[in-house]
């Protein structure tokens, strides 16, 4: 690069400028140095300079800003008279970057150092700037070297000095100030002090992006994990992919590995991979690699030390692997601070954040992420207590209690009890258990017990539809039947029956086993109390697997037959659900009384068939009383089921409110359940009816979020999680939280477009109008642009043209001119194919002719925009032959005759600005550029320009007091129009006209700043 001319040094250091931040631009930066010191342009070499130290600033390279700072210094102290006041103003201002990296660098003697600072303080003294950046500086160095006096008189002064150009933004300031209270252990008052920025009313280019990162675990320790949890979507969102947030990344890290989200944790990870290495800015290595640690040191914890593999340096690597060398560099790093401090320090505060233990067991984030890879247990594993609910049973005594005997027999009868009962806590009783028996010599297991174990788990295969489940069942029966426990056997002769219909047997062979345990249930002896209910167990299970038997024999006829029996079936299927009502309204009139649980069930299941019926309203009514008979019969988790079914009923039907109080109900009665599915589903059910009312939005997050928790925890995440965290994200959209919402959907959107093209349409709407509000524009257009594929080949082509016309809205407002004006080109002609649309097809074009004018005004260019205007226009007056009065149409006109006015104002600024430079001896740059022209030409456009203000303010007029703002607008151009023809007079009419119309109007109609407004237009259109 040292053969570029000047002209090319400043082309490029521009362009250099639009880089993304990282090594390629430092690189280029350097180059570009480089060349212009050998241009001998002395203000160019300057530039590029402060060129590369911004570059420097942004990067993990930070440190390496001293040398070419030195080289700008060097050039102010030979002649500053070279420095115009910019310049100089840029060379003071990056003095604190050098200041803090100085600091950071623990090559650097204190010496050194505190000299750097005297000589900063001596130089701003003389240049007339405040001690106050000083003051902030000598905290920085204060903090670092450990001498805590000092920093607090340096804080004190840094606050009571006057801030002053040289001072650190508002925000910047603040961050750097809470973090003086977090690191003296005083969280309430950092995190009172960081509330300007964030509450947004403080920002700049890296914040609120470092202060919602530092705000993570303060938050946690004061108890307001909501608050901390919005902190990590919206902040992670912001520093992502950033490497001059280094410290931030790893601090979202370090708040994953402490709130039980060690799977995002290690995503995170996993996104910033790149810079799992030795970095020049060693103070950034030990920030961003002491929280990925953190991590690591938790995962090896849960026993994926050896297992889960990590990148470093492109290889992979173990957690306890990249653990080790981490922890040596950093350790390394700290060690040499301590040397130049004389002191411990940051090794201290190193050891102290690795010493961190979890804030909280889980607090669910909302997002998804992949689950972590089966453990491997460790040495000496550290239980994790697995929480459930807990049966209304005395807790298990502890082996101290009593003998292990002992308490095997107590865990037994409260697991039989919970059995019995069909308490859903009975699993986790009888596994429990089973670690107690399998400790005990097997000669000292009680038979009984040792078929219930059996039973146990053939229960348990049954239920995971294991092979072996059958054979266990079996067993189970025999060895009940040996011990003379009929009606255990009985049960078990009932579910050989239900495993072999789950399995695809015959259904002849079903229904045999079905009668064989029918048999076994009535052969009971009369007098034992639970002959009725196996009975009416046996009953019931018949009556529920009958259709689905004669199903299977439907489907083999018609397979034998190859006729088609649809109608047949459709016909048989409507009687089949008659019977099954009438079969299932027998049984609850036989047992409702003496098994009312049972009866619940069957009332449960009578509800779905009148439901398949079409009859919405008697099923709403089996259901309520399914749900009242379970909570009468002390088996109140039975009514859950049955209360969400209802609930979701009632929202079909528009009835939110019925709905939130069935599953209000449903979510009371679910706290003893132990499937984590239902436990979603509830509480999934509740949210949707939450979110159809109008201030129902924050408590509807509140129970999305912790559905999509229950369906991660039963393994659902793509399927009943996906549609827990979509609600969730339409929530915090309701609630302005956009930036939350977004990351939650684009952490399931492979999920949410695997369920159905409708869905996918409107997921990539959403996200778009997310990213919208984010103006994350680029990313906004390309899930519209997605949206727009996904219905291209439907028989309507509006949704397709309107995705492309949102798309090129977005698209609009970047520099990728052409792709928006493609977008634009493609909309209007899917809404010119569809018909019907004058209103979206105006305002494209409106669009694409402000888009002709973006780059450059020129003859050519203004040309295009105006006939693209006068197209609108032609639109719109076709759609009002037909319906003159339209008042969208209209409204929509008047705007278009507004922005033409406006398009030509631009071209009259364009012509000025040429008639200058043609007088400063300035040529044209090119034959289609906007010429000056003479002064008729000028007058006649901006006639032209006051014809079509009050043609659109006539008609503005006539629509009402709705586009007062809109008339006001045009009143005001023709005003400033009517003062560049030299006739103010005029413009001062109009707009005292206007303001007498405004005094007359009804109170609360004219916004309070219209009249002020008018007022100063009118005065200084007199002066």
């Amino acid at each position: 690069m040292s053969n570029l001319t000047p002209e090319e040094i400043r082309k490029a250091l521009h362009e250099n400028h639009l880089l993304p931040h990282g090594a390629a631009r430092n690189a280029q930066a350097e180059a570009l140095a480089s060349a212009a010191e050998v241009c001998g342009d002395r203000a160019l070499f300057r530039n590029a300079l402060v060129t590369l130290i911004d570059a420097y600033e942004y990067s993990s390279e930070r440190t390496r800003m001293m040398v070419p700072f030195a080289r700008l210094l060097q050039e102010y102290d030979r002649d500053p008279g070279t420095f115009d006041r910019g310049e100089a103003h840029s060379l003071f201002w990056r003095f604190k970057w050098v200041s803090g990296q100085i600091i950071n660098s623990p090559e650097i003697p204190l010496t050194s150092a505190a000299g750097y600072l005297e000589d900063m303080e001596r130089r701003y003294r003389l240049a007339g700037y405040s001690e106050r950046a000083v003051r902030q500086s000598e905290y920085y160095l204060a903090d670092a070297v450990g001498d805590d006096e000092r920093a607090e008189r340096a804080v004190a002064a840094w606050q009571a000095a006057d801030r002053d150009e040289m001072s650190d933004c508002h925000a910047c300031e603040t961050n750097s100030q809470g973090a003086f209270w977090a690191t003296k252990g005083d969280d309430a008052k950092a995190i009172e002090i960081w509330e300007p920025v964030l509450a947004g009313k403080q920002t700049c280019q890296e914040e609120p992006h470092r202060v919602l990162a530092r705000s993570l675990l303060p938050l946690l320790r004061q108890g307001r994990s909501e608050e901390a949890r919005a902190h990590h979507l919206r902040g992670y969102r912001l520093a992502r992919g950033n490497e001059s947030l280094l410290r931030s990344i790893g601090q979202h890290i370090e708040f994953c590995a402490l709130t039980g989200n060690e799977a995002r944790g290690l995503e995170i990870l996993f996104d910033h991979d790149t810079h799992l290495k030795p970095l020049t800015d060693v103070k950034a290595q030990l920030d961003f690699h002491g929280g990925v640690l953190v991590l690591l040191e938790r995962l090896a914890t849960l026993g994926h030390g050896a297992g889960a593999s990590v990148p470093y340096e492109g290889s992979a690597h173990s957690v306890d692997e990249l653990y080790a060398v981490l922890h040596a560099g950093c350790l390394d790093i700290a060690r040499r601070f301590d040397a130049r401090n004389g002191n411990s320090r940051v090794s201290d505060r190193f050891l102290a954040r690795l010493g961190r233990t979890p804030l909280v067991d889980v607090l669910p984030l909302g997002v998804r992420s992949s689950a972590l890879p089966q453990a491997t247990p460790t040495a000496d594993p550290t239980p994790v207590p697995i929480r459930t609910p807990a049966p209304a049973n005395p807790a298990v005594p502890d082996a101290s209690d009593a003998s292990a005997r002992a308490g095997v027999d107590a865990s037994a009868e409260r697991a039989r009890h919970a059995r019995d009962r069909g308490h859903p806590g009975a699993d986790a009783l009888w596994s429990a258990l089973a670690v107690r028996v399998a400790a005990l010599p097997e000669a000292e297991v009680d038979p009984l017990l040792s078929a219930d174990m059996v039973d146990h788990r053939a229960v348990s295969a049954a239920r995971a539809g294991a092979p072996e489940a059958a054979e266990l069942l079996a067993a189970a029966r025999d060895r009940y039947r040996a011990l003379g426990q009929a009606e255990r056997a009985a049960l078990a002769e009932l579910r050989l029956a239900g495993v072999a219909a789950q399995a695809g047997a015959d259904p002849a062979e079903t229904r045999r086993l079905l009668a064989t345990a029918l048999s076994a249930a009535e052969a009971l002896d009369p007098a034992d109390p639970v002959r009725a209910r196996r009975i009416a167990r046996a009953e019931l299970t018949t009556i529920r697997l009958e259709p689905y038997l004669r199903s299977i024999e439907a489907t083999h006829e018609h397979d034998e037959s190859g006729h088609d029996h649809e109608h047949e079936h459709e016909h048989e299927q409507g009687h089949g659900h008659a019977e099954l009502a009438a079969e299932l309204d027998s049984f609850i009139t036989s047992y409702a009384q003496a098994l009312p649980d049972v009866a619940a069930e069957a009332e449960e299941m009578l509800g779905r068939v009148i439901l398949a019926q079409g009859d919405p309203e008697r099923a709403l009514a089996s259901l309520a009383v399914s749900a009242d008979r379970a909570v009468a019969a002390g088996c109140p988790w039975q009514a859950v089921e049955a209360l969400v079914l209802r609930a979701g009923v009632l929202l079909s039907l528009g009835r939110p409110e019925e709905a939130e109080e069935a599953a209000r109900s449903g979510l009371g009665h679910a706290a003893e359940l132990t499937d984590p599915e239902e436990q979603g589903v509830v509480r999934l059910t509740l949210a949707d009816a939450l979110l159809r009312r109008r201030d129902g939005a924050e408590e509807a997050a509140e129970h999305a979020l912790t559905a999509s928790h229950w369906f991660d925890q039963a393994g659902l995440s793509a399927d009943g999680g996906a549609q827990a965290r979509l609600l969730l994200a339409r929530a915090y959209a309701r609630t302005e939280r956009y930036a939350d919402a977004a990351e939650v959907v684009q952490s399931t959107l492979p999920d949410l477009l695997e369920h159905g093209e409708q869905q996918a349409v409107f997921v990539r709407e959403f996200l778009g109008d997310l990213l919208r509000e984010v103006r994350d524009l680029p990313a906004s257009a390309e899930q519209y642009l997605h949206a727009a594929e996904l219905t291209k080949d439907w028989e309507d082509p509006r949704p397709q043209a309107g995705f492309a016309q949102a798309a090129a809205d977005q698209l609009a407002g970047t520099e990728l001119v052409r792709e928006a004006v493609a977008a634009y080109e493609r909309a209007l002609e899917l809404h010119r194919r569809a018909g019907g649309a004058p209103v979206a097809e105006a305002r494209i074009l409106r669009s694409s002719a402000w888009l002709a004018l973006r780059e450059e005004v020129t003859v050519d260019t203004v040309a295009a925009a105006r006939a693209l205007m006068d197209e609108a226009a032609g639109v719109l007056d076709a759609a009002l032959a037909a319906d003159p009065q339209d008042p969208e149409l209209r409204a929509e006109l008047a705007q278009t005759w507004h922005q033409s006015a406006q398009v030509l104002d631009r071209q009259v600024q364009a012509m000025e600005g040429a008639d200058e430079e043609n007088d400063e001896g300035g040529a044209q740059s090119s034959a289609s550029a906007v010429t000056a022209l003479g002064e008729a030409e000028l007058t006649a456009l901006r006639l032209e320009e006051i014809r079509l203000w009050d043609r659109a303010a006539v008609v503005y007029a006539e629509l009402g007091h709705d586009h007062l703002e809109d008339r006001f607008q045009c009143m005001n151009n023709a005003a400033w129009t009517e003062q560049e023809l030299g006739r103010p007079e005029a413009g001062v009419e109009r707009i005292t006209a206007l303001m007498e119309e405004l005094r007359a109007l009804p109170e609360g109609v004219t916004q309070e700043w219209m009249l002020p407004n008018a007022e100063r237009i009118i005065a200084r259109l007199s002066a």
